[in-house]
């Protein structure tokens, strides 16, 4: 395919204002109307909607960034040493990607201290104790994006309601030498949104790091049937044909995407020609309208699974403070 790929780049939204009548004493849902970032969130949600892929600016400060990139990497020096000194524990640590060469989803604990603190208390309660918060990276990220005042807090209140379920907490990191994924969904079709997802770069992401491709408005019905028809060039021409942005991003820029969207990580090349670790701050929230399985795995402690919804980490993180 010689097709030049575009950037994905952030769509240019702004807040519709208040509609005509509201105003002082209006009751809560007149308070909901006037809130800027709730008006902001619907106008983000619509693209959302309609494209399946929105790239999100400056979720996130340079100084935050840089304390998690830290951390997330210091969290897979000690998983790659507990894995190799026993293969048995890999599951612990990692998600889905966890047998791809020089790729792997670092499943996050939530524990001060990450996994060295698994050593002296279990995290397989999900417990959401505010003790297990006191001042370290991820929870300052985590503020940051879901507090009450969180960059992404209402946009997510949108989209999931504040009771979506916490369904991914993870750290996507790829070093040079990584592969090419295959295009492909997150998980099987079905009518409604299952799950938004957030990749948030925790360094600037260049064309040599293997940036992820999405081809944007194949998370719909008809898009679906033609991926799926097992007809190769059928298939092939819908590739070759869609819209398909390259998410290069700068340090603390994000992409959300639904579940649903065509999308793969391309190779991060070898360091003599521009490769380096990447890694992404890898989050999600479940749709509370779709019941049932969703025919994917996420990245996310065995002891985190359905125990936490939006609002439990937003009031997880007003305890933070």
């Amino acid at each position: 395919q010689n097709k030049k790929v575009k950037e994905l780049l952030a769509p240019k939204v702004k807040a519709k204002p208040p509609k005509a009548g509201t105003g002082f004493g209006g009751g809560s849902s007149n308070k909901i109307n006037m809130d800027p970032a709730v008006r902001l969130a619907a106008e983000m949600a619509k693209v959302m909607h309609k494209e399946g892929v929105l790239r999100i600016n400056n979720v996130l400060t340079e100084e935050t960034t840089d304390s998690l990139r830290k951390y997330v990497l210091e969290q897979q020096e000690l998983a790659a040493n507990e894995t190799e000194r026993d293969v048995t524990t890999s599951r612990t640590f990692y998600g889905v990607e966890n047998r791809r060469k020089n790729r792997c989803d670092l499943q996050l604990s939530l524990l001060r201290g990450g996994f060295a603190a698994d050593r002296s208390k279990s995290d397989c309660d999900g417990d959401g104790d505010s003790d297990s918060y006191e001042s370290f990276a991820l929870a300052d990220a985590l503020q940051e994006l879901l507090g009450e005042d969180g960059t992404l807090r209402r946009l997510y209140e949108n989209l999931v309601t504040p009771e979506g379920e916490f369904y991914e907490l993870a750290a996507v990191i790829t070093d040079p030498g990584s592969n090419r994924q295959t295009v492909h969904p997150d998980l099987p079709y079905q009518a409604k949104a299952p799950l938004y997802v957030i990749f948030l770069a925790l360094q600037d992401v260049t064309v040599e790091m293997g940036p992820t491709s999405f081809f944007l408005r194949t998370h719909t019905s008809k898009a679906n049937d033609i991926f799926n028809s097992g007809d190769k060039s059928q298939k092939d021409n819908q590739l070759l044909k869609s819209d398909c942005r390259l998410s290069t991003l700068k340090k603390g820029d994000a992409v959300m995407f639904d579940a649903r969207t065509l999308h793969c990580g391309n190779a991060n090349e070898k360091e003599d020609k521009g490769g380096r670790t990447r890694a992404l701050f890898n989050f999600s929230f479940r749709n509370p309208e779709v019941q049932g399985d969703l025919g994917y795995k996420g990245s996310i402690r065995p002891g985190y699974e359905g125990a936490m919804s939006l609002k439990d980490v937003g009031d997880a993180m007003a305890a933070y403070g």
